[in-house]
């Protein structure tokens, strides 16, 4: 499978504080994109997809604002592994309540508060 080859595999854990996921043909039909567009977004870090403890791949539900990827993800995703981050730290600091926020940085994100993700992101690479 093309996809598995590519994403960083996580545990349960983390795959319990995301809750709901899609997989890459369902996010590119809530895209109204071809899958190739959606693996190119993927290649380009702009969205994040990991390979869930049952072995299927899947992009976070909570990305998608009806049919568009939500604002400010790719430049958080970009400053979390320019912070060194992996996929799978990506994905658990984005899911991890912050009572600075208050809520986690992906809640922020959908509620438009980018510039305070980004701020906390560019904090830890300090």
């Amino acid at each position: 499978m093309w996809e598995a080859a590519h994403v960083a595999q996580i545990d349960p854990p983390t795959d319990a504080i995301v809750g709901d996921w899609l997989s890459v043909p369902d996010a590119a039909g809530q895209l109204g994109l071809p899958v190739s567009r959606v693996r190119q977004l993927l290649r380009d870090r702009k969205l994040l997809a990991v390979q869930r403890p049952n072995g299927e791949v899947a992009i976070p539900a909570a990305f998608f604002d009806q049919d568009q990827v939500i604002q400010g993800l790719g430049g958080t995703l970009t400053l979390l592994f320019d912070c060194g981050f992996s996929e799978t730290r990506a994905l658990s600091w984005l899911f991890t309540a912050d009572d600075s926020l208050p809520g986690t940085p992906v809640q922020a994100l959908i509620e438009r508060r980018r510039t305070e993700v980004n701020r906390r992101a560019q904090a830890l690479a300090f």
